[in-house]
């Protein structure tokens, strides 16, 4: 397939990398339950609008090892980011180790702290013999670049905070979407952290921009190869609702967005990047809640 016939995705600076990051990044969660064949059409369509940033996980499932055969041959072609959900050193270490293996690389550019969120899980991945240390290490051994934190939930962005005052990570992620953002105490811990990420470089990815919302009850109840989509949580499917979401989040300058989990929804979401002009307005979004019944994704925390 030529990679010149599509439109291209602009870029930004991502964080103090020094890399040229798409402000679409993919989200190689999509890759979890597919063919290698699947995968293979998807990475051409991701050349094709000039994709150059993968993020995946050791625990998505088949992920990394469908990667593999695309790093061997195109691994200079992409920033590589992957995750570790290991909160102690020794399972960490193993873990990255494994992940180099299965992506069929010597090294990565990004090592993540997966879903630090839960207080007892941040005390143990951050402190003497967790999960940082065995980062630390594989960054010291030139197996990995950079060091970051992802995360999901409400208390994210204040957990994210707390994270950039114990380390100095090069990036963070975390869900970003219009029905999340009107929860003002989310929203104010999202402008705080943007803040301290703009002042100390840190590169600031974002999840969750297609969300829909939560699954109904028959739909969760399904297999998960049933369901209208791969994601755990349901999709925009309406192009233009699609867009219009996309564009929201693209339109706050200094972040990435992450593609929704699923292969027929990337290429959507990747077209919507080439038309960006500029961000929906308030009354605009509003509308898109309105009508496409949006949602909030994550319920509030018990006190």
């Amino acid at each position: 397939m030529s990679t010149s016939a599509q439109p291209r995705i602009l870029t930004a600076p991502f964080g103090r990398t020094g890399h040229q990051s798409t402000r679409t990044l993919f989200g190689a969660a999509a890759f979890s339950r597919v063919t290698q064949e699947e995968t293979d059409r998807t990475m051409e369509t991701l050349l094709a609008y000039g994709v150059n940033h993968i993020d995946t996980a050791a625990s998505y499932g088949e992920s990394e090892v469908r990667l593999g055969p695309w790093m061997e041959t195109h691994r200079d072609r992409f920033f590589l980011a992957t995750k570790t959900g290991e909160r102690t050193y020794a399972a960490a270490r193993d873990q990255i180790r494994r992940s180099l293996e299965r992506l069929r690389v010597t090294q990565i550019d990004l090592i993540q702290l997966h879903n630090l969120v839960r207080p007892d899980e941040w005390e143990t991945a951050l402190g003497p013999g967790g999960a940082l240390a065995a980062a630390v290490e594989a960054r010291d051994r030139g197996l990995v670049r950079f060091i970051g934190v992802t995360g999901h939930g409400l208390s994210v962005a204040h957990m994210h905070r707390r994270a950039l005052e114990r380390f100095d990570f090069d990036s963070v992620l975390l869900p970003y979407n219009y029905p999340l953002i009107q929860n003002p105490r989310y929203a104010a811990d999202f402008e705080a952290l943007v803040a301290i990420c703009r002042q100390q470089n840190v590169a600031v990815q974002t999840i969750k921009s297609a969300t829909k919302g939560p699954w109904s009850e028959q739909v969760q109840q399904m297999e998960r190869a049933h369901r209208p989509a791969a994601t755990w949580y349901e999709p925009l499917a309406d192009e233009q609702d699609l867009e219009t979401a996309v564009q929201w989040v693209l339109g706050r300058d200094g972040v990435f967005l992450n593609t929704a989990g699923d292969i027929h929804v990337l290429p959507k979401i990747l077209e919507a990047a080439t038309r960006f002009r500029e961000r929906p307005t308030d009354g605009e979004m509003a509308k898109l809640v309105r009508d496409a019944h949006m949602t909030p994704l994550f319920a509030e925390e018990a006190k």
